[in-house]
């Protein structure tokens, strides 16, 4: 079992343990097998980023098992430079939320942690899987635990937003099998997706192969129209998954353009970038609007996500290298950044039991630790230079203004939307008089919250001032990626 299995089955193994034999008489145990098991899982992954070879744009650390030897189905894993920090942010993000979740969550605690544990490996598996079944399988299976996440430790609308968030991605997901079954029988019995790479394909064929990756993939990011259940979603699931559906979840589908339509349709690609620029630009704009009106504020980081969302899309259908690496930067940004945000909604929430901005103001004068971190965080979600939020999305603005100035000039809105709505908010809530005896009783962080914060402001300041290591190990595979489009073009 190399590196890549462990990452994904040995956080799933302890997550079974965890369902098989944890009761809530023995919580505190149950809590310390779920953080061991996290752990475990991240220091697998740290030698795939340590050990990973930056001059090449091929698959490393690769596995291959026979799976289901009639359909030619295999277990097949492999990384390169666009996949493998996703496999780390993925690990580090499950030890936060099983932090976050410590003395929050006291009713079936086994079952809580088990399912992020199992949601962890699942997700793993999809920035893996180089078997095009296999990644159907990971990309499904993913929506079983947090289904029940939202489904169970959700507000009170949880049935709904879990049904919303069930329905959505799964029909979406439906074209993206067809697809996948399609390409199996035109390369003649085959699942390997880099084996489609090369498939020649018509124009007819590629342009229906988009449309049903892109559905799959567009509700999962989510790009406008089709975002409407993840506001639901966010503002009914607990912390920890609201943490998760930001930081990772929306990025399996912007993976997915990656793997998928970019590479194995082309031409498709490239005749409907500017159907997928104008809705990206949509996103940007029109949503940006749409988070400056919302008085939740679970609400609000939700849509700002759809806005950033759509900065990533945008930058992958301008192109060039600078869009591509932007909008993979800016996934990887906009986990540390967006997670954060959504830790110190939950912070808030454990103390007063409310989210709307109304029930809060003056923060600042009782709680000074945690209104240092929230505003580092809030900064790094408008874009500031020295954060992790600034890096991709210069990135992007860049390759855009490369591309067509006018677009350019559109995407670079979102930093006047992005800050517009996430200073108002941090106005009205942080600073200011105290504004009422449920803020006036506040207690500061303890030091668990502080050292579950401590992780991510290291995280969005150390990307914010040294993007370096992240941009060379995905060089090669972007470049190659490029080359592969525009000698599809020239073809």
């Amino acid at each position: 079992m190399g590196l890549l299995s462990l990452a994904i089955w040995l956080p799933i193994a302890f997550g079974v343990v965890l369902l098989a034999a944890g009761r809530d008489e023995h919580a505190g145990v149950v809590r310390w097998i779920a953080l061991v098991g996290a752990v475990l899982g991240f220091i697998v992954t740290v030698p795939l980023v340590t050990g990973f070879d930056t001059s090449t744009a091929a698959m490393q650390f690769v596995e291959s098992v026979a799976w289901i030897d009639r359909f030619n189905v295999n277990y097949h894993l492999g990384v390169d430079g666009i996949s493998v920090w996703f496999v780390l942010l993925t690990a580090f993000i499950t030890i936060v939320v099983v932090i976050s979740a410590w003395e929050v969550i006291d009713q079936r605690v086994n079952q809580y942690m088990g399912a992020f544990l199992i949601l962890s490996g699942l997700m793993v598996g999809v920035f893996s899987a180089l078997d095009g079944l296999l990644f159907y399988v990971f990309f499904e299976a993913t929506l079983i635990p947090m289904y029940i996440i939202i489904g169970v430790w959700g507000g009170p609308r949880r049935v709904y937003a879990a049904f919303k968030f069930f329905l959505y991605t799964l029909l979406g997901s439906l074209l993206m099998l067809i697809a996948l079954i399609f390409l199996y029988y035109k390369s003649g019995g085959s699942f390997e997706i880099l084996e489609w790479h090369k498939l020649p394909l018509s124009g007819t064929a590629q342009t229906l192969l988009f449309f049903a990756f892109f559905a799959a993939f567009a509700v999962k990011v989510p790009m406008w129209p089709v975002h409407t259940w993840l506001p639901d979603a966010h503002v009914e699931a607990p912390t920890g998954g609201s943490v998760v559906l930001a930081a990772i979840m929306l990025k399996l589908g912007a993976y997915g353009f990656l793997r998928f339509s970019l590479p194995i349709v082309p031409d498709a690609s490239q005749e409907w970038a500017g159907f997928v620029i104008a809705i990206s630009l949509i996103a940007v704009l029109y949503i940006g609007l749409v988070a400056l009106v919302q008085n939740d504020m679970k609400k609000l980081v939700a849509y700002s996500s759809i806005a950033h969302m759509g900065f990533v899309t945008l930058g992958f259908f301008i192109f060039n290298k600078l869009g591509v690496a932007g909008g993979i930067v800016q996934m990887i940004s906009h986990g540390f950044v967006s997670g954060a945000m959504f830790l110190c909604i939950g912070v808030l929430y454990d103390r007063v039991h409310s989210r709307e901005i109304a029930s809060y103001g003056g923060v600042v004068n009782t709680m000074p630790k945690f209104t240092a971190f929230a505003v580092l965080f809030a900064m790094a979600n408008c874009g500031l230079p020295g954060t992790a939020g600034f890096v991709g999305e210069w990135m992007v603005i860049l390759g855009a203004v490369e591309f067509n100035f006018w677009i350019g000039l559109l995407a670079a809105t979102t930093l006047i939307f992005g800050a517009a709505y996430t200073l108002w908010m941090v106005k009205r809530v942080y600073f200011g008089a105290v504004a009422n005896d449920d803020v006036r009783q506040l207690q500061d962080l303890n030091r668990r919250e502080f050292f579950m914060l401590s992780l991510l402001a290291a995280a969005v300041l150390w990307m914010g001032v040294y993007p370096k290591p992240f941009t060379d190990v995905m060089d090669a595979s972007v470049a190659e990626l490029l080359r592969h489009v525009a000698i599809s073009k020239l073809n």
